[in-house]
């Protein structure tokens, strides 16, 4: 077993700031790329934006939550939280001189059109968006990189659905699907992990990969979705968990990222020790010092 890639979630975190946005960056890699020898080369930390476009999707009504708005309607909310498509550039230029991966949530089709012109690895595709077969065709047949996809929010015969769309269109090797509870944040008791667990069996055999993408509190459930098999462990990130914004609450701060790195990275190193007939190395030494004199006659 490998340690799972962590998906540092910035989404709109940056509060529509670019300077914010590259400072999220810098602040990413500092807290995690020392930490990649943990299991020897491990994979390096994914930094994940989203973009939305198309902004006559959004109703030009109050936002629901007003003391998190960036707006006085929800669509002036969204567009005060959204980074050009020109931006998006500049951060995938440096996330990848800092060490990271550039990844980033398509919302509608103008966007996955623009993001998709970057060429970067991965493209998510969100769980509101999850049967959007639009956009999941798109990416199917004009993308050539990693298709991510959450499954919040559907039961098990649309994700059967979702999995048959992607099949017929021959991708589902490159696909990582993510267990998922879509809720912020999300209370321990709806978090789920045996759904993990129904997609590691149900379709681990066809997809590249299966992950878990997580809105709960803390960093316990990471450590066990590792240890049940997920490949990536993705989770929001901001820099201060009181900002305005929905977001911010179920994020992890840079420590929290930091530590959820390494306690997954420790939990696969643990789950992979198979001493087998033989006995350690560090238990063969502990046998002589403590044991052995214990077996003369």
């Amino acid at each position: 077993m490998t340690a799972p890639t962590i998906v540092a979630d910035i989404g709109c975190n940056h509060r529509g700031d670019f300077r914010t946005a590259l400072r999220m960056l810098e602040v990413l890699a500092r807290y995690c790329t020392e930490h990649f020898d943990v299991d020897g080369p491990g994979p390096p930390p994914v930094a994940k934006f989203q973009k939305r476009s198309d902004m006559s999707l959004y109703p030009e009504e109050p936002h629901p939550h007003p003391h998190n708005s960036y707006g006085d309607t929800y669509r002036a909310h969204r567009m005060a939280l959204e980074l050009s498509i020109d931006q998006h550039m500049l951060l995938k230029l440096r996330a990848e001189e800092l060490g990271l991966v550039y990844s980033c949530s398509v919302w509608d089709m103008i966007a996955v059109r623009e993001i998709v012109s970057l060429n970067p690895c991965m493209v998510k595709v969100p769980s509101p968006r999850n049967q959007d077969w639009d956009i999941i065709g798109y990416l199917c047949d004009e993308y050539g990189g990693e298709l991510h996809v959450s499954l919040g929010m559907v039961t098990h015969n649309e994700i059967d659905d979702i999995i048959e769309f992607i099949e017929k269109r021959e991708r589902l090797r490159d696909t990582i699907i993510y267990a998922c509870t879509s809720g912020y944040p999300v209370p321990f008791e709806d978090v789920c992990l045996g759904e993990l667990m129904w997609l590691r069996d149900r379709y681990g055999d066809h997809v590249k990969a299966v992950g878990f993408s997580g809105h709960h509190l803390g960093i316990a459930v990471d450590a066990v979705a590792a240890a049940l098999g997920a490949r990536f462990i993705e989770r929001h990130f901001t820099l201060n968990r009181s900002w305005k914004g929905t977001d911010h609450a179920a994020s992890l701060e840079p420590d929290g990222i930091r530590r959820v790195l390494r306690d997954t990275a420790h939990i696969v190193k643990a789950m992979d020790c198979k001493p087998g007939d033989t006995l350690l190395e560090i238990e063969a030494q502990a046998r002589k010092k403590l044991k052995e004199h214990a077996l003369i006659p």
